[in-house]
């Protein structure tokens, strides 16, 4: 009988291109757990702790550091270490005082230093929506979170104020929901995949493509020196109206 399920390891040269590790010293490397982020768009704990953060010199020291409880994603204490941390988590280590947050680089993702207070909030993005059978309405954010908005009609919902693809300030642990970030001209936005990811600035249109769904449509940004990117709009990431809500690498920005 054939093997079910996925397998449980994983190839250094199939491991994603921004995880800092030699991809021909050893064969294997650690594969991420199943999580809140797919593969390509996380990196587990322990590598993160050893080949990032530079906590430990090897995995069984980085392993210690995790088991320990001395990490913090999202304000809650992560003990597994091959934990998948991924786009836009909050990684703390509180004996050090350090906050950071996962933000997209040209190379893939990256930990960007963070102070104490934008390490008590997350951002996320709606990526989908659905009505329940009592009528309240389900959103679903891209870190695998699910909230519920509680509606009177669900005909018309008047209380469901939230749209696909818009962003989602949320407190962290208490996962209340401080704002709403909309996806629209005028708004910032980051490119979180794609061939210009790490890429940010004003929104500047979003374009319709005829016989393609919303997430298709074209999104075009610009920076603050007149360059103009685009990409597809499920890779678009709104992070503030006027103004930035999260702070994001300056060289990105040039």
């Amino acid at each position: 009988m054939g093997k079910k399920g996925g397998k449980s390891h994983l190839k250094r040269e199939a491991a994603p291109g921004f995880w800092p590790i030699h991809r021909k010293e050893l064969m294997w490397t650690v594969k991420p757990a199943s999580g809140p982020h797919p593969i390509h768009q996380c990196i587990p704990l322990v590598i993160m702790a050893r080949e990032v953060l530079g906590l430990a010199k090897t995995r069984n020291e980085a392993k210690k550091i995790v088991s320990t409880g001395k990490i913090v994603v999202d304000g809650r204490t992560v003990r597994d270490e091959r934990f998948p941390v991924g786009l836009m988590d909050v990684v703390s280590i509180p004996e050090n005082n350090q906050n950071y947050r996962v933000v997209p680089s040209d190379k893939g993702l990256t930990l960007h230093p963070i102070d104490e207070d934008e390490a008590k909030f997350k951002i996320c993005r709606i990526e989908n929506k659905k009505t329940l059978d009592k009528g309240n309405v389900e959103i679903n954010l891209h870190d695998g979170r699910n909230l519920l908005v509680h509606v009177e009609n669900a005909q018309k919902p008047e209380e469901d104020i939230y749209k696909t693809f818009n962003t989602l300030k949320i407190s962290v642990p208490e996962q209340e929901v401080l704002e709403q970030l909309e996806l629209e001209k005028g708004s910032l936005a980051v490119f979180a995949d794609g061939n210009n990811i790490g890429k940010y600035g004003t929104v500047t249109s979003i374009e319709e493509q005829t016989g393609q769904k919303r997430r298709n449509f074209l999104i075009t940004i610009q920076n603050e020196k007149g360059e103009s990117y685009q990409t597809i709009l499920k890779y678009a990431f709104a992070v503030g109206d006027k103004k930035l809500k999260i702070t994001l690498p300056v060289k990105e920005a040039q």
